[in-house]
């Protein structure tokens, strides 16, 4: 691993319970205007899991205390009641054709979360996946807590185990297969990220307005590695919740994952970033999550602030 990477494991990387919720209520009252705060769930589908989180972020982050300001379901053309149940539970539900209609919409994760920017208004958005089980407010607390108390931090991820069924530490198999791999070998600076891929994480505002987002399940990758070249490692990080629980796709979903994943990274190779015949992967330990480095034997939607209706919502 890069001595610049180990640095940042170091510096970056906290825990949920880092944080007090007392102390980021705290950190959140100094200045509203800028930590105010959008949870945004991406979803589709997504009947069984959506209305329980929707509840807990209501009650826990909103009610019992105030670090939310808006909760916002985006459905992406759900065939279930998806869109009733997170409206019975509290959310905001707004359909994806709904927003920028100028601009007929394209299937896919990356295309939600982009157009989720026109009908939030926080200046920090969180997303979070609507098909999580067991879910806790951590998830979302945890995230955006560095983000409040510390200005220089502009993109936290969350890192957490990932269970296949049974057996611990088996999920994320496009993680280890496909985008661990190609972090590593093109991206070093990103190889301290547990769950490069993990579908929760909380960004300034300012930073995703000026990042294209890849339409579908590239958008992770994309935004990670676009935020690294616009903003610089220092201004990343990444938390602990603790567990993650979520429904399993099956094996042929999983390579149109990993296409959408390796296109995006394609795209990206043009710019000549550093090849580097190393991989570096994570086991949790007594303290945390270990790293250990092994030798080895790339459609998108432009900057939000490049769409006239945002910028003329945000001039007004």
């Amino acid at each position: 691993m890069l001595e610049e990477v180990e640095r940042w494991l170091t510096r970056r990387s906290w825990s949920s319970g880092d944080r007090p919720l007392h102390q980021l209520t705290d950190a959140r009252a100094a200045d509203p205007r800028v930590t105010s705060v959008s949870v945004v769930l991406p979803a589709l589908n997504e009947e069984a899991t959506v209305g329980a989180i929707v509840a807990v972020i209501r009650r826990e982050l909103m009610e019992k205390i105030r670090l939310v300001d808006e909760l916002v379901v985006i459905d992406s053309g759900s065939t279930d009641a998806t869109a009733a149940v997170a409206r019975a539970a509290g959310a905001r539900v707004v359909h994806r054709d709904a927003i920028l209609p100028r601009i007929p919409a394209l299937p896919g994760k990356g295309e939600v979360l982009w157009r989720s920017l026109l009908v939030t208004s926080g200046e920090i958005v969180c997303f979070v996946d609507a098909d999580l089980k067991d879910f806790s407010a951590d998830f979302v607390s945890g995230t955006v807590g560095p983000l409040l108390t510390d200005p220089a931090v502009q993109f936290v991820k969350a890192m957490y185990d990932r269970p296949l069924g049974d057996s611990a530490g088996q999920g994320g198999r496009v993680t280890e297969l496909v985008a661990r791999p190609l972090l590593n070998l093109h991206w070093p600076q990103l190889a301290g990220f547990v769950q490069p891929l993990g579908g929760e994480y909380a960004v300034r505002r300012s930073l995703l307005e000026r990042l294209p987002f890849p339409v579908g399940y590239g958008v992770e990758l994309g935004l990670l590695v676009d935020a690294l070249h616009t903003v610089g490692l220092d201004a990343l990080g990444q938390v602990d919740v603790g567990v993650r629980r979520h429904r399993h796709q099956d094996g042929q979903a999983l390579g149109r994952m990993a296409a959408a994943i390796y296109r995006t990274a394609q795209l990206r190779l043009s710019r000549g970033h550093l090849v580097r015949p190393a991989l570096t992967q994570f086991e949790r330990g007594e303290d945390g999550f270990v790293p250990r480095t092994h030798a080895v034997d790339t459609e998108e939607r432009p900057p939000m602030r490049e769409i006239a209706e945002y910028a003329e919502r945000h001039a007004a």
